[in-house]
């Protein structure tokens, strides 16, 4: 039988219905009691009965993708982490608000859908979803050739959670005296990568460059997925209601724009470089590029994933309850009255919000005597 019209001009609705029936199983793992009915729904169905139980529920919500990271995952022909740095960009940000994340969707659009290619894609977005309690409840695949080249494809995504009015995340709560705590990251996690890509072309490399300071080839460590951070903030924020005042998703805009936002313009912060060594794929490029690593600050997170501002009394009960869930996190630096000359050379505002004054100070340490 010939090939209908739309399958002549490029897309294939057969491949997509095949790369659904691979990705059924991790989708379906990630899809608690209250998703309502399957795969194949025009819309994911979510039951809200629950919200019943909530006195102000306020619902937040996030949308993101991984950038220009993909293109790397493209060339080395590996496509099952890149659902980790999706989740991650998208679902972590909406815990800073003190919300919890219920559910999510996402977002391919390839110039060839290959079935194997977009199920191992959606396998790592279903499987990091189900690792922050987080259901996969809908996605599309959209084929769009003559715009995206056969191996070429782009993600993104949304996500949805709930919190309590009373419970949500503000700065206003935040005073002089408490301590800001710093939640170690994976790597670059998925920011900054237009600029890793030049410094890799520009230094002659390519991803199978073997490097001395990695375990395997350049394009793997560049891969790296993003830490996630929502299952142990969600239950730190359930087990100690009150002690963190605000957190700060440390993304695009580096360490201070993204504290800055979070904080009231009448506070500043001086966050201690010494406390902590950047992550050696950061020290690796930016030695490649010439740069020294405060040049990249507002474009890398320099070894810091999440920013944790909390009570100074109960800041080592918070350190001890993240490290028990695994993360690596210690102690940057403590708010402050802001004065006259906190404003010199400070990070004052970010994303068109007017925050607390920012300034990275010291040197980072070396690797033998901080954290990393």
């Amino acid at each position: 039988m010939d090939k209908s019209p739309y399958a002549a001009s490029g897309v294939d609705t057969s491949a997509g219905d095949r790369a659904v029936e691979l990705m059924k199983k991790a989708v379906s793992a990630s899809h608690s009691s209250r998703v309502v009915g399957g795969l194949g729904g025009f819309a994911g169905l979510y039951d809200a009965s629950f919200l019943s139980s909530y006195r102000h529920p306020v619902l937040a919500t996030s949308t993101d993708g991984v950038g220009t990271k993909v293109a790397i995952a493209q060339a080395l022909d590996i496509h099952n982490t890149i659902g980790y740095d999706l989740v991650g960009m998208v679902v972590d940000d909406i815990v800073v608000a003190g919300a919890t994340p219920l559910f999510m969707t996402d977002y391919i659009a390839c110039g060839v859908v290959v079935p194997e290619r977009i199920a191992a894609i959606v396998e790592g977005i279903a499987q990091a979803a189900t690792e922050c309690d987080v259901s996969l409840i809908g996605g599309e695949t959209a084929e769009h050739p003559g715009l995206l080249g056969p191996d070429e494809y782009d993600v993104a995504g949304a996500a949805t959670g709930v919190v309590e009015h009373d419970q949500m995340l503000r700065s206003e709560t935040v005073v002089p005296g408490d301590v800001v705590l710093a939640l170690s990251s994976s790597g670059l996690h998925s920011n900054g990568f237009s600029l890793v890509r030049k410094i890799v072309a520009d230094a002659g490399w390519s991803y199978a460059t073997e490097i001395p300071d990695f375990s395997g080839p350049l394009g793997v460590e560049l891969l790296e997925p993003t830490r996630l951070y929502t299952r142990a903030l969600v239950g730190v924020l359930s087990a100690h209601p009150g002690a963190i005042r605000v957190l700060s998703h440390v993304t695009g805009g580096g360490i201070a724009q993204n504290l800055s936002r979070v904080l009231p313009p009448h506070v500043a912060v001086d966050v201690d470089r010494s406390t902590w060594t950047p992550t050696p794929i950061m020290q690796v490029l930016a030695r490649a590029a010439g740069f020294d690593l405060e040049r990249v600050e507002d474009t890398w997170n320099m070894g810091i994933g999440m920013l944790a501002v909390v009570d100074q009394a109960r800041a080592a009960d918070i350190t001890q309850a993240l490290e028990n869930s695994g993360h690596t996190t210690w102690q940057v630096g403590e708010v402050r009255e802001i004065s006259a000359a906190d404003h010199e050379g400070a990070v004052t505002s970010a994303k068109g919000v007017e925050g607390g004054a920012v300034t990275l100070v010291s040197g980072y340490a070396d690797s033998s005597s901080a954290r990393s």
